[in-house]
């Protein structure tokens, strides 16, 4: 059947017929439907990132105020050690806590305030007072996002580990041993100190070098039961060698947890004090019974069968400088430091202490105290050597500490360098940590409390101001 020639008319002269126009107009409108829900898309993911990015924003804010606000505290705890009256100055103090509001931070598109809570703002003995910070920033129009630090903080100690060198420890000796003990567990100087035995031995024994050189720690064939801290290199243990603890599994040797590879520590030099009665010579004693005395004299030098007894609370600064024997103990010598006596020496110059050493009746290593003086690195020597006990503390950070014997050394020592050349038990006191009163103030733990558990512990804290 032909097609009507009206129908090739219309074709020719390009004119749609009415079904084809309506198809025409569906696809317009689908395509413009496709359109407006990807603008939309797009003008909604625009909007989610701009707010994501403010919201990010204002947790970094929250944070960076959360820790300008500890950082305040930190800072009056340790004005307040220096003695400065201002240290705590409008802040609201409570017993024994304190609190302060810092606000009106304009971080441009939000504003933020914070506040800091302590716990003892005037902590005494063994307490170690915590820095508690809450940030909170927001933004108009938007939510509200807030931060909450916990800091705990510890007094810094010039004995803080038991063995600290500035560069190497080297352990020579084929059964050396490193642990520790506790001369004072109440922080109570008028109760009786406990001496050290294998009932009270402890896992503390720390061993730390803040160098950074291949053999910062060598601790060979020694056994350390506690730790081990070096400024970047793994410690070099032989195969008789153990760093190990309490909670270490049986058939351990170096214990990973017990090891650590990034310590840092100060050594600030010591100066010896100006004062004191000038001697010509030493005799046989020295000090009076009961009274506290501070004496100056060259140096010390006993031989043969001779003692030198201290009597009372003696500080004794030896003027031998730098190149010069300050103290030579050899032979049978002997400085004698009986019970309820002690001795503080500050020298600049070299040291040899052998012979029968020091003899120190007491249990606490602090009644014996030597500091070194020296400020030029490696400019002085110190050779403690012999095979009874000693208790004493040595803090020499310029001096090179060589220990040589086979008996045991209860105390903690701190030395550019240590060379542990016999098969001493070394028996780090714990109690030396609380030694140094007027040390400053650091970080021993940071924390950022994210659960809700966490956060509802400190909110008391925080409500009412």
């Amino acid at each position: 059947m032909s097609r009507p020639l009206s129908s090739f008319r219309s074709s020719s002269r390009g004119v749609a017929a009415p079904g084809d126009r309506g198809a025409v107009l569906v696809v317009a409108l689908l395509i413009m439907a496709v359109l407006a829900l990807g603008l939309t898309s797009y003008l909604s993911m625009n909007v989610n990132s701009a707010r994501q990015a403010q919201r990010g924003f204002q947790q970094a804010a929250a944070f960076n105020l959360a820790e300008a606000g500890a950082e305040e505290a930190l800072w009056s705890f340790n004005q307040a050690n220096a003695g400065a009256a201002d240290a705590w100055s409008n802040w609201t103090l409570l017993e024994p806590a304190a609190r302060r509001t810092w606000s009106g931070f304009d971080f441009g598109s939000a504003t933020g305030n914070v506040k800091v809570y302590v716990d003892h703002r005037a902590p005494s003995g063994s307490t170690r007072p915590t820095i508690v910070a809450l940030a909170t920033v927001s933004a108009p129009g938007g939510a509200e996002v807030s931060k909450m630090l916990e800091v705990s903080l510890r007094r810094r100690s010039r004995f803080s580990a038991g063995l600290m060198a500035k560069d190497a420890i080297v352990f020579s000796g084929t059964r050396a041993s490193v642990d520790s003990w506790n001369s004072d567990p109440d922080n109570n100087p008028a109760t009786a100190p406990v001496p050290y035995s294998s009932a009270v031995r402890n896992d503390r024994g720390s061993v730390a070098s803040v160098s950074v050189g291949t053999r910062a720690v060598l601790v060979n064939q020694a056994d350390v039961y506690g730790y081990v801290y070096t400024g970047g290199p793994q410690p070099e243990v032989g195969r008789n060698g153990r760093i190990t603890g309490r909670d270490t599994p049986v058939g351990v040797n170096i214990d990973p947890s017990r090891v650590t590879t990034d310590f840092s520590a100060t050594f600030p030099d010591v100066g010896a004090p100006a004062d004191g009665i000038s001697l010509a010579s030493l005799g046989t004693t020295l000090g009076t019974e009961g009274e506290a005395t501070r004496w100056r004299c060259a140096n010390i030098a006993l031989s043969g069968r001779q003692t030198l007894t201290i009597l009372g609370d003696v500080t004794l600064i030896l003027t031998a400088g730098s190149g010069a024997r300050a103290i030579d103990v050899t032979g049978n010598a002997s400085i004698i430091i009986p019970a309820n006596s002690s001795l503080t020496v500050y020298v600049e110059g070299d040291v040899l202490i052998a012979g029968n050493g020091i003899a120190n009746d007491n249990v606490r290593p602090i009644s014996c105290q030597i500091y070194g003086t020296n400020t030029t690195a490696s400019g002085q020597t110190i050779h403690l050597a012999g095979n009874g006990a000693l208790q004493s503390v040595v803090y020499a950070p310029n001096a090179d500490l060589k220990i040589n014997g086979n008996g045991d050394i209860m105390g903690a020592a701190v030395a550019r360098s240590i060379d542990l050349t016999g098969n001493a038990d070394f028996h780090y006191d714990e109690s030396l940590e609380h030694l140094d009163t007027d040390m400053p103030y650091g970080i021993d733990r940071w924390r950022e409390l994210t659960t809700e558990t966490a956060r509802a512990s400190q909110r008391g804290n925080f409500s009412g101001w």
